[in-house]
């Protein structure tokens, strides 16, 4: 992840602890109830991309990427004295920013990076987990609660609900340097992080490198049960360059079987990053990031498919074009359709009679488009893509505004997909082609322009 140094000079291992309750209790009393206690939980569950870069980005690049990225979940550093953004350099991380990314539908991320291993060199001169083993590490375990009432109270403070998950980044150390209590105060400290705050109503994460911390949480989770396990596991592990260009669309257990069983942390309780830090560009705004891919909780859910006119089929890989005289299930579902617009009253059967004609001509007159009582690709498009809302729609997605999207991308560009309202690779394909084709910027997201143009039925 991206952060390297503490703020803090060299300190004694006393006066570390001293300072770190003495923060705990300011915070305690500083911070009062919830901001923004409407705010919902995050990330909850969700099958997706994600983004981190240490520095809490502007709202005018929140706004650009949400449009025109892939991603809709984002890292957020929020605590710890071992972030390289401090909260002197996290000047946009506020409770309104917060806010205002949950209402916009971003899943955040909220992480700490706080005591790291003590056997991890990079830190020797910050703080650091306590190796000390009297006591089964009792002050390793104090620092882990400690951390874990600081990052809450933290949270509260911006807006970040109970039931949320909290991470904490236990930084990559070379496996063979990893000592016996380097190793067990690690342990000693996760747990009491996971265990503090599932007292206080949150959500357990922990971010690491496969090859060391990861590995290591699995094999305790495994064979010490003495151990509290986070809920959720955020592994590190970077593809090679030549699958950059193919980022993951899942992360199979036995891919990563080396480092962890594959009955760890499933299911829906793993995330990935599979590339460090790197420049990506969207929309005109480049930022340098690490890239993730999500598969929490339930995952993406596509919802009910409501049932309309009783249930008919209204879902096809392709609509064909229909005019008077036909009679096939398309036009069931167009009269349907047209039924539910209140612009045809008649019985909702196979056959295309004239009053079909008046009502595709009243459609077709009301969203400028060719009068013809014929019904084409282009009143299609514009037919199936109509609904109560426009919002913004990708990889990640589901529900109705998804099974519409999807509806009329087999109208407007024949694209053959399921309409199963879960935004995939395949829909993200088909809009990508939708968007070439009319002009558009091929983002692979659906947002207001792309709305636009299906309503036009533009091809």
């Amino acid at each position: 992840m991206l952060h390297s140094v503490s703020r803090r000079g060299a300190r004694t291992t006393s006066a570390v602890l001293v300072a770190l309750v003495a923060l705990a209790t300011a915070l305690t009393a500083a911070v009062a109830a919830p901001a923004h206690g409407a705010n919902r939980v995050t990330p909850g569950g969700f099958t997706g991309y994600g983004f981190d870069q240490c520095i809490t980005q502007s709202q005018e690049v929140m706004d650009t990427w949400l449009t025109t990225s892939p991603y809709w979940a984002v890292g957020v550093y929020i605590a710890g004295d071992s972030r390289f953004c401090g909260d002197d350099k996290q000047t946009e991380l506020t409770p309104q920013w917060v806010g205002t990314q949950l209402r916009k539908g971003w899943r955040l991320l909220p992480i700490t990076v706080g005591p790291q291993a003590s056997c991890a060199v990079r830190y020797k001169d910050k703080v650091r987990i306590r190796p000390n083993p009297a006591d089964d590490y009792a002050a390793a375990r104090e620092q882990g609660r400690l951390e874990a009432r600081d990052t809450v109270q933290r949270a509260k403070a911006l807006g970040i609900v109970p039931g949320s998950t909290l991470w904490y980044d236990l930084e990559h150390v070379v496996p063979t340097s990893i000592t016996p209590r380097c190793r067990a105060s690690a342990l000693a400290f996760l747990s009491a992080w996971t265990r503090t705050l599932h007292k206080l109503d949150y959500v357990s994460g922990m971010y690491s490198s496969a090859s060391s911390w990861i590995s290591i949480l699995d094999d305790a989770r495994v064979s010490s049960p003495k151990y509290a396990m986070p809920d959720r596991i955020w592994i590190a592990e970077w593809v090679k360059p030549e699958s950059y260009r193919r980022p993951p669309t899942a992360t199979p257990p036995s891919l990563l079987s080396q480092f962890i069983a594959d009955d760890g942390w499933l299911p829906g309780n793993r995330m990935r990053q599979y590339r460090g830090g790197h420049d990506e560009t969207y929309g005109g705004v480049t930022v340098n990031i690490d890239t993730n891919y999500l598969d929490l909780g339930p995952g993406t859910r596509p919802g009910k498919a409501a049932k309309l006119c009783g249930g008919i089929r209204v879902d096809f890989p392709r609509y064909r074009a229909v005019a008077s005289g036909a009679r096939s299930a398309q036009v069931h579902a167009l009269k349907c359709f047209l039924k539910r617009k209140k612009l045809y009253g008649g019985k909702v059967n196979a056959f295309y009679n004239r009053g079909t004609v008046r009502a595709v001509r009243r459609f077709q007159e009301t969203r400028g488009l060719g009068v013809t009582g014929r019904v084409g690709r282009s009143t299609w498009t514009v037919l199936l893509s109509e609904g109560r809302s426009e919002p913004v729609v990708k990889i990640g997605s589901g529900g109705a505004p998804v099974r519409r999207v999807q509806r009329a991308l087999n109208a407007a560009v024949r694209a053959g997909l399921p309409v199963d309202g879960v935004f995939g690779p395949s829909t993200t394909a088909a809009v990508r082609t939708y968007q070439r084709e009319v002009g558009l910027r091929s983002t692979g997201v659906v947002a207001a322009d792309t709305w636009a143009r299906l309503a036009a039925g533009a091809l």
